[in-house]
């Protein structure tokens, strides 16, 4: 990463990266709790039975999402210019399928048909029980990854990039000349001063 990039610019860049890992976090955290439970009264005066939901009857969609938000911070580290924009969009995308998801899997209809497909049994459906703070953190992380994605899609070919001063052509050649002083600077830096396309050593 380049020490000449301005502080504010520095500083939105890491917002950025903060705003898509929370987002991604968010959904992850979300996925495996149970976002509603839905009670089935039974005939002929048996016990009730209670269907807990998930994420994974709800919005089976979160999960996934969330793991490829992850993979996305390590792309927006990776790449630079038109490159970086796509994965900025690529993460838009992930955040409104991700609140879409969210949004329909709580639907009292949608809620309904999941307690029907998770349990075997037939019975009167009650009004189902949501626990709210499941959807909303998920919905919470959509909302992180679109900003997140936006900010990428907008400002991410000002952001700093991976430095490049490890790459093989960038490295300073090695002195091939007979002042000593040539020789121990070639020494010094890693290099072969005896070969023309020595290189440096690492360190």
């Amino acid at each position: 990463m380049s020490n000449s990039t301005p502080r504010p610019v520095r500083r939105e860049y890491l917002a950025a990266l903060a705003l898509l890992a929370l987002g991604a976090v968010a959904l992850l955290a979300a996925a495996p709790q149970v976002w509603a439970a839905v009670r089935i009264d039974l005939a002929e005066d048996l016990a009730p039975v209670t269907v807990e939901l998930s994420a994974a009857e709800l919005a089976p969609v979160s999960s996934a999402l969330g793991w490829t938000a992850l993979a996305a911070l390590a792309a927006v580290v990776a790449t630079r210019g038109a490159a970086r924009r796509a994965v900025g969009a690529l993460v838009v995308l992930l955040g409104v399928g991700a609140g879409t998801a969210v949004v329909l899997g709580i639907r009292p209809t949608a809620l309904a048909a999941a307690a029907e497909q998770a349990t075997t049994v037939e019975g009167t459906l009650g009004d189902p029980a949501v626990a709210w703070q499941w959807p909303v953190l998920a919905g919470a992380g959509a909302v992180l990854l679109c900003v997140a994605g936006v900010l990428t899609l907008v400002r991410g070919t000002a952001w700093p990039v991976m430095s490049s001063r490890y790459d093989r052509h960038s490295a300073p050649r090695a002195t091939r000349t007979g002042a000593p002083a040539d020789l121990w600077r070639s020494l010094d830096s890693g290099a072969d001063p005896t070969d023309e396309n020595a290189e440096p050593k690492e360190r």
